[in-house]
């Protein structure tokens, strides 16, 4: 009978050699990829109403969060501003000046379209990374509602991603 630690060891150094060639047959170190083939990917985007302390739950649980922004909701009185966190995703950008932009359409005063565009400069990290947004203050009281949102990702002027609501293309 073979010992446990021996079939251990055995799997350790057998994994040791084949992952490499596993990552090189992938194509995770193609001989022609170039480092300007910068991609990047808005994951997920996450709008969240703010309190009149700029806070969008009263603990860390999830739950806790959806049910706040629930209450929110139906006491709109108490909102002070909504927050948009963005999962953002890029690979190859080390260096490269991405930028994250947000646009907004939103319902006014006396039923007034409005649009507010938010932007940021992003440095992507190794898997993933969130960036967070906010209109507040008067500038989220002179928006007024939020009707459609769209979040996109930008290397320069070269689009690299985009997510938007369902009401975006109405």
């Amino acid at each position: 009978m073979v010992h446990y630690c021996v079939v251990m060891q055995r799997l350790r150094a057998i994994l040791f050699f084949l992952l490499p060639l596993l990552a090189l047959g992938t194509g995770a170190f193609r001989a022609d990829a170039s480092p300007f083939d910068i991609s990047g990917r808005v994951v997920k985007v996450l709008p969240l109403f703010l309190d009149t302390n700029n806070e969008v739950a009263t603990s860390p649980s999830l739950f806790d969060r959806d049910a706040y922004q629930a209450r929110l909701r139906r006491h709109s009185y108490e909102i002070s501003g909504i927050r948009f966190d963005v999962d953002l995703r890029a690979h190859n950008a080390h260096g490269a000046k991405l930028t994250l932009r947000l646009e907004l359409r939103g319902v006014g005063a006396a039923g007034m379209p409005t649009q507010v565009d938010l932007a940021a400069a992003v440095r992507p990290r190794f898997l993933h990374h969130w960036t967070s947004l906010t209109l507040n203050g008067p500038a989220y009281k002179q928006f007024g509602a939020l009707a459609a949102w769209r979040a996109t990702l930008w290397n320069g002027s070269q689009l690299l991603s985009e997510q938007k609501s369902f009401l975006w293309q109405l």
